[in-house]
């Protein structure tokens, strides 16, 4: 009745240069074009209907716009759980998990004949018994007619860039720093959690076709998922003929000796980084607006620190999309907030230029009102002045749109820095991150009424506990008292003080060297009255650059040098036959040239951005190639909340 299949992806990117986004994105496309590799000709497209659930529509939301889905002959894409009427002549392809309810639904639709076939993928592999259930269904149903084709696609993972992905969107509390780290989980719940990680961290290297070597601390929940991970690798290549991995001297070609090395990390290892304010464009836009699937929302009006007494409620909202064909945001979005606000106020000025030279030779030719005869008799090269300046209208027009849209995103970013102080936030915890000298006391931050808000003051107050000069219990209470006096929840402060009782920290503080911050002279183009952006009041910091602890521990490993910190890291290659020889020491001594960085318990910009700094600080030292992933990508705020569950559950 049904033909299962995982769809190798031998055909979409033979080059080992091609990355898990562009890999997952024409795995994407040749389902939508019934299994079938598109052809590069435009012939008319087959027209379809799509039908995901909230996890496949999290999936497709950053590889493929309304356009491209258009273009590929979708001409309805629909939620799986929404109402939805028959359309009898049209195939209809559903990109959904193979869950209880999913499947339930599938058989619900077969029943009511709502479409002339159904082609089915599954975003992991699904298992046996749901397979029979759907079997079932269908035979029940008097529909195996209608089902053409059942497919496992194994593309349980979100494709943000080249070099960034994460596991989940909707329903990331399931896997979140919480989930994993709250003391009444069962060992039932510990497995299913570590089994939905290992899922899709498989799904990511079946669509690389690439076998990696993993590298993992002992004992956390990372050394759990790569246990877990080996294993169902392990399992796979050990059938050849039905081995996802089949093709994959195919695939990496001539490189197929150089395999990726996957580096598992449990969140535990730096909580600093995920509370810490944040200087460059991207991470910004994640901690003070909404910044999901590469898609922003600006409210509009002044800036009220999000969750706080006082949010104005009914407010408008207006979201934007940050995709990769946004050529300003590409640039800029690692730069630093002056940096951006001063490339805007550039972008501005010379599209001004711009508009003012067609409004000019319009001018110049009589163009203006119904006087448009009298351009018959002008001369040839103005003409041809003007036939270029009209054709450069539309590139005028998108120009103009993306120069609105990053202006009313800064802005809003700039009402929160002046709002909330953050820049003067983002100096002391560099400082405090980097054990430098303190131009003011802590005290003095946390006491100002005026400066940030309560969630602001514990954020600045936990990195000093976790980062900076040692206190005593005593010092301790008497910020929590103050802190409290302030209106600041202190749930989250208990739960680092446990946290702390529990972690050896004895190497903690030293694990941030070589950061701070320099202020650089003040702003050159942003204090005129016709700059949008007055920062007045505003410090133009420049971040020194430093490597994060992960930044830290991925270097050592890739580069194979001998590192207190990691040369007890478990290693695992699934190639090896034997499972007892995969904790021995790593065999290859060669450096890697492509690394892939998993974070258990959740993920920032800040990390990533790390990250690719390294990257581009080795040019001329060989190529290399970093990709983050993690459970999910939570903002400080987010991760706020989850430290004041686990404080309030504590006690």
């Amino acid at each position: 009745m049904c033909h299962v299949t995982a769809t190798l992806r031998t055909s979409s990117a033979t080059n080992m240069a091609a990355s898990a986004r562009e890999k997952q994105s024409a795995a994407l496309k040749q389902m939508l074009n019934f299994g079938q590799v598109p052809a590069k000709q435009s012939a008319e497209p087959t027209w379809k209907i799509l039908i995901y659930d909230r996890f496949g529509q999290d999936i497709i939301a950053p590889l493929l716009s309304q356009k491209d889905l258009r273009d590929l002959g979708v001409t309805l894409h629909l939620l799986l759980h929404s109402d939805r009427d028959s359309v009898p002549d049209v195939p209809a392809i559903y990109f959904v998990m193979p869950t209880e309810e999913n499947i339930h639904r599938i058989c619900q639709d077969c029943q009511d004949q709502l479409y002339e076939s159904f082609y089915l993928n599954f975003i992991s592999a699904i298992s046996r018994q749901r397979l029979e259930e759907l079997a079932g269904g269908v035979l029940q149903s008097n529909a195996v007619a209608n089902i053409s084709k059942v497919y496992d696609q194994y593309l349980n993972f979100i494709s943000l860039e080249d070099d960034l992905l994460l596991l989940r969107q909707q329903g990331r509390d399931a896997v979140s720093y919480y989930a994993i780290n709250r003391g009444d989980v069962k060992d039932t719940e510990m497995e299913q959690i570590m089994d939905m990680i290992v899922d899709s961290l498989f799904s990511v290297f079946v669509t690389l076709g690439n076998v990696p070597v993993i590298r993992c601390p002992r004992g956390n929940a990372a050394e759990m998922v790569a246990e877990k991970l080996d294993k169902k690798l392990r399992e796979n290549l050990r059938d050849a003929r039905s081995s996802l991995f089949a093709a994959e001297s195919l695939q990496s070609g001539q490189f197929s000796f150089q395999r990726p090395l996957l580096v598992i990390l449990d969140r535990n290892l730096d909580l600093a980084t995920m509370l810490h304010h944040t200087w460059t464009y991207q991470a910004l836009g994640h901690d003070v607006l909404d910044l999901q699937l590469n898609r922003i929302t600006v409210e509009e009006g002044a800036a009220t620190p999000s969750g706080h007494a006082g949010a104005k409620t009914n407010r408008k909202k207006k979201i934007y999309d940050l995709g990769q064909h946004d050529k300003f945001w590409a640039a800029q979005k690692a730069s630093p907030f002056p940096a951006v606000a001063e490339a805007v106020q550039e972008a501005l000025d010379s599209y001004r230029a711009s508009e003012d030279e067609v409004k000019h030779l319009k001018h110049a030719m009589g163009l203006e009102g119904d006087e448009e005869d009298q351009a018959i008799s002008m001369l040839s090269d103005t003409t041809a002045k003007l036939t270029s300046a009209v054709h450069s209208l539309p590139e005028l027009l998108e120009q103009k749109r993306v120069i609105d849209m990053h202006t009313t995103i800064a802005t809003a970013i700039l009402d929160h820095i002046k709002e909330r102080k953050l820049d003067v936030y983002f100096e002391m915890e560099e400082k405090l991150m980097s054990r430098s000298q303190l131009d003011k006391s802590l005290m003095d931050i946390i006491t100002n009424p005026e400066a940030g808000s309560a969630e602001d003051k514990m954020r600045l107050f936990l990195i000093a506990l976790l980062c900076g000069q040692p206190m005593t219990e005593a010092e301790i209470d008497q910020y929590a008292m103050t802190l409290q006096e302030t209106d600041c929840d202190i749930a989250p402060l208990n739960y680092i003080r446990k946290w702390r009782a529990y972690a050896k920290i004895s190497a903690a503080p030293s694990t941030y060297t070589g950061g701070g911050t320099k202020t650089v002279s003040m702003f050159s183009k942003l204090m005129a009255d016709s700059s949008k952006f007055v920062m007045e009041g505003v410090k133009n910091l420049v971040v020194k650059k430093h490597k994060l602890p992960v930044t830290r521990i991925v270097d050592a490993l890739m580069e194979m040098k001998p590192n207190d910190e990691t040369d007890d890291y478990r290693y695992f290659d699934p190639k090896m036959l034997r499972a007892s020889d995969s904790s021995s020491v790593p065999r290859n001594k060669q450096p890697y040239q492509e690394a892939f960085v998993f974070m258990v318990g959740g993920g920032n910009y800040i990390e990533y951005q790390n990250l690719v700094d390294y990257v581009k600080s080795r040019v001329g030292m060989g190529t290399k190639r970093i990709t983050y992933g993690c459970t999910d990508l939570q903002n400080a705020s987010q991760f706020l909340m989850q430290f004041g569950h686990l404080g309030k559950e504590s006690h």
